[in-house]
């Protein structure tokens, strides 16, 4: 009896609706030194930002603004940290990177991370293409020293 090596049979159409997983892309973003920190449905830039620092928000529930969107962040809570802002103080619970210890992002809300509406990732603290500076990460000097050292 002759032996089989392979026995398969494609079938596709060009008629067939893409699905939802084939069409949905998932973007990744990189900290400055080059470790992965953020898997995103959906482009940071197409985001809304906070008008108080320039933050890109991410929204973490549904509501009925909007949709929750999907993501996973990969970074380090650290303690909370008392923000002054115009009108009072925010307390940011902060996301730091797991390797050369950026601050990234935060939250209002207190851990596990999704557990408020909205997570903020910082503005110029991330990039699309591994171990390349995102172009807007030193605009003003104020942001600069506020990813390095915080508040």
């Amino acid at each position: 009896m002759p032996k089989v090596v392979s026995r398969s049979a494609v079938s596709s159409s060009a008629d067939a609706q893409p699905t939802a997983s084939s069409t949905a892309a998932l973007r990744v973003y990189y900290c400055i030194c080059g470790e992965f920190i953020l898997v995103i449905d959906k482009s940071l830039s197409s985001l809304p930002k906070r008008p108080t620092d320039g933050s890109t928000v991410i929204r973490c529930q549904n509501s009925d603004a909007g949709k929750a969107r999907v993501f996973k962040l990969n970074g380090i809570l650290r303690e909370p940290v008392l923000v002054e802002r115009a009108n009072g103080h925010e307390r940011q619970y902060r996301f730091h990177c797991s390797r050369c210890d950026l601050v990234i992002g935060y939250q209002a809300t207190p851990p596990p991370i999704k557990s408020g509406p909205f997570l903020y990732i910082l503005k110029g603290a991330l990039s699309q293409a591994q171990g390349q500076v995102p172009p807007d990460a030193f605009e003003d000097e104020n942001l600069l020293y506020t990813l390095y050292f915080g508040d």
